[in-house]
């Protein structure tokens, strides 16, 4: 489904799958973390990253294709 995983930046995160915007916004990460890996954020935070993961993989599941609507560079 997706490359994304706890290792993987927020921002990169967000520029891979926008529609995730939603949930880092709901749990109040920071997406303009300077690149810390969705784990460490996760941790400093005290958020069970099995949860997190979870919810972004729910909301992947949920979200219309936003491939096709992608600009290309």
């Amino acid at each position: 489904m997706t490359d994304c995983d706890l290792d993987t930046s927020v921002p990169d995160w967000v520029i891979d799958h926008p529609e995730t915007l939603a949930v880092f916004e709901q749990l109040k990460i920071d997406c303009s973390c300077g690149g810390k890996s969705l784990a460490y954020l996760c941790r400093e935070q005290r958020l069970d990253e099995k949860m997190v993961l979870s919810l972004l993989h729910r909301c992947l599941e949920t979200a219309p294709e936003s491939g096709e609507n992608r600009a290309t560079g």
